[in-house]
């Protein structure tokens, strides 16, 4: 038997004549993938989303809401949540103690966020708010968003004092913030159902991998079933579901193939649905999973070369929005198409710094938490 030894790049085993389809298995131990690329592109598209009602007032006018019953927004928040539930998956299963990971968590989180929402507080506040310096600096609110936004747990808040009121799509700094509450939890019980694994011991892998996907099947019926049944714009299901489709896909990565012809037949398959949103939902709903990581690992030379360049996504993600309504308050009557453009370039510098300057450098801190880690372990054990 032959095998590649790019795994990057030829998706088979031969055996003779016929080729079988790799596990993703074998994708997964290194990092020549394209998760930051995919990363960046639905970062990007939350933006082209947001420039509509940003722009205009409402976002009713994306393109995508009424032809598929989502938007690209929407899509791209999916996205993210199946990828980091594959990712802080694999994180989280090659790591020692739950110290280790909860650091990890936090150092990719908080510390870019943090100085994000300072900016937006005594930079971009000051200078555009249309109330005194010193009124804005006395309201209890700045300091409200300020917690709020730049710890995220309990949820966040979307206006500052005097900031946007005239924009058609009044006061809110950064709506993308949303989501990340979402993410905490979603870290939160993957952590919980890894510690219950962790006291079960020689069988809790097993038990581990059966309550991921319990859940992640048991989320997507649940949503199917509330899509068809009684709609709502609740985002907690949908949220659980892509985050654990993805970490199911790492549970059960010995048994799944990234095969080519299951790629198109997913492609296939959207595209056949788009002539109706409720099957194109449900298609969705089953394929979303497959298709991202399939695109996350099979195509390989060019594409490969933006991860040289370093994962600006999360960047682009939590200053976009601010960024927007900036310009917008700055060039009243702006289009979406022209908002699009420049925003886009003025996030992609604040992302690259953010990146280079604060992200990367919090990341570098991860070995503190595995001494930290280890004399918790020693001092826990009788003597």
């Amino acid at each position: 038997m032959a095998e590649s030894h790019d795994a990057g790049r030829i998706p088979y085993r031969y055996h003779g004549v016929r080729r079988v389809p790799v596990k993703l298995s074998n994708y997964t131990e290194g990092r020549d993938n394209n998760f930051n690329l995919i990363r960046i592109v639905a970062a990007f598209a939350v933006l082209i989303t947001h420039s509509f009602a940003l722009a205009i007032g409402t976002g009713t006018a994306e393109p995508f809401r009424d032809s598929l019953g989502m938007t690209m927004g929407s899509i791209a928040v999916d996205v993210f949540f199946v990828t980091s539930g594959f990712l802080v998956t694999g994180s989280l299963l090659a790591r020692d103690s739950m110290i280790e990971f909860l650091w990890a968590r936090a150092l990719r989180v908080f510390p870019a966020l943090l100085v994000m929402v300072l900016l937006t507080v005594f930079a971009l506040g000051p200078i555009l708010t249309s109330w005194p310096l010193a009124s804005y600096l006395a309201d209890s609110q700045t300091y409200v968003y300020l917690v709020k936004c730049a710890t995220v747990v309990s949820g966040v808040v979307y206006n500052l004092p005097g900031l946007f009121e005239d924009n058609p799509f009044k006061q809110a700094v950064n709506g993308s913030l949303w989501s990340l509450p979402y993410e905490i939890r979603m870290y939160a019980i993957l952590a919980v159902a890894w510690a219950a694994w962790r006291v079960t011991k020689r069988a809790g892998l097993r038990i581990f991998a059966a309550t991921v996907v319990t859940a992640a099947v048991s989320a997507g019926l649940f949503v199917i079933a509330r899509h068809f049944l009684r709609p709502s714009d609740d985002q907690f299901a949908t949220l659980f579901f892509m985050f654990f489709s993805g970490a199911a896909f790492y549970v059960l990565r010995e048994r799944v193939t990234l095969s080519r012809s299951y790629f198109w037949f997913c492609v296939i398959a959207l595209v056949s649905s788009m002539v109706n949103t409720h099957a194109f939902f449900l298609v969705y709903m089953l394929t979303v999973g497959y298709t991202v990581l399939y695109l996350a690992y099979m195509p390989s030379g060019f594409v490969r070369v933006y991860n040289q360049v370093g994962d600006y996504s999360y960047g682009v993600y939590i200053y976009a929005f601010p960024v927007q309504q900036s310009v917008v308050a700055l060039t009243p009557g702006i289009s979406v198409a022209l908002l699009c453009f420049i925003s886009a370039f003025v996030t992609l510098l604040f992302a690259a710094l953010s990146w280079h300057l604060i992200e990367q450098r919090a990341l570098g801190l991860k070995g503190f938490s595995v001494g930290w880690a280890r004399r918790v372990r020693t001092s826990s054990k009788p003597a």
